[in-house]
Parts: C-alpha cells; structure tokens; sequence
C-alpha cells in the first residue's frame, strides 16, 4: 500500500488518520458522557476531565496534521456512479465534521481556561490560558460543547450509514476506499 493518496485510492496515512480521529472523536464522547455524571467522591472525578482536556488537545493537533495532509494530498477522485448531489453532500459533510470537530475543541479548551488557568497535557507540559474574558464563558462553551459533540456523533453516524449504503446498496467501493482496498 502507498502512503499517499491516488487518483482512485486513499493512501495509508489519510486511511489511518481517518480511524484515529474516528476512535478518538467516540472514545472522548463516551468518556465526557461517563464522567457528567461521577460524583465528587468519585476517584475519577479529576482524573477523567484531565485525561478528556489532554486527549481533545492531542486530537487537535492531530487535526492540524490531518488538514495538512489534506491539502498536500488531495483525496481521491469521486467514482464515476456518484451524482451531482452525492458529491455535494460528500463536500458539505466532510466540511461540517471538520470544522464541528475544530469549533468543539475550541469550545473545551474555552471550558477549561475560563477560570484563568492552562491546561495540563498529561502532565508533560501546559496550555496556556489565553482567552478568558468572554461573558459567560464557560457557561456558553459549555453549551456548545454539549449539543456540538452530540450532533458530531450522530452525523458521525449518519456518514457511517451512508458509507455503509454505498458498499450494500449501490455496491461501490466508497467504502473499502477507505480500508485502502
């Protein structure tokens, strides 16, 4: 397999920067989900927002990267069976999980530093503080985050269904495109 895309074929590096955002963006739901509800005796109640805070900062910079790649390595063409409307909601669905997923890291971090202080990264080194002056900040980034991640996840979903049509119903290789068949 190569490492970078063809005309007809993801690459290795698109194909697993796709599943690891994609393991990561569901595990870190599952985790924020989980931990909403510790209580403060809870041995995870620190722990599990500072593993949340520090895996949501590596996915962004792994995001970086992935637009990055994007850029200097365009995806593939679209198969010759996919209409006018498909690749437009190709185009507007991949930009809408790209950017949802940018605005909800910007809305954890804007979370964890209303109150003035960084975030620790595991604790390796720190995030600054840099914007704490929003009114309500942490209530509003909240909220964000909130109705954000659970409408990430669903659509997340729905782009999994629809890949799934693709492979049972239309019998194209849009799906094992993307497992680097």
């Amino acid at each position: 397999m190569q490492w970078r895309n063809s005309s007809s074929r993801y690459g290795l590096v698109s194909i697993l920067l796709h599943w690891l955002v994609a393991a990561v963006v569901f595990g870190l739901f599952g985790l924020g989900y989980w931990m909403v509800g510790l209580d403060y005796y809870s041995g995870w109640y620190k722990t599990a927002p500072d593993l949340h805070k520090s895996i949501g900062l590596l996915l962004f910079t792994v995001m970086l990267i992935r637009v990055l790649w994007r850029f200097l390595n365009p995806s593939p063409a679209s198969l010759p069976n996919h209409g006018r409307m498909t690749r437009l909601a190709s185009k507007f669905g991949h930009a809408f999980l790209y950017v949802g997923l940018f605005v909800l890291m910007a809305s954890g971090y804007l979370i964890s530093t209303a109150d003035g202080r960084g975030i620790e990264v595991f604790g390796l080194f720190e995030v600054p503080a840099s914007l704490t002056s929003i009114p309500d900040q942490e209530d509003v980034a909240g909220l964000v985050h909130e109705y954000l991640a659970w409408t990430l996840v669903v659509f997340a979903g729905f782009h999994g269904l629809a890949a799934l049509k693709h492979h049972f119903i239309d019998r194209d290789r849009t799906l094992v495109r993307m497992f680097g068949r």
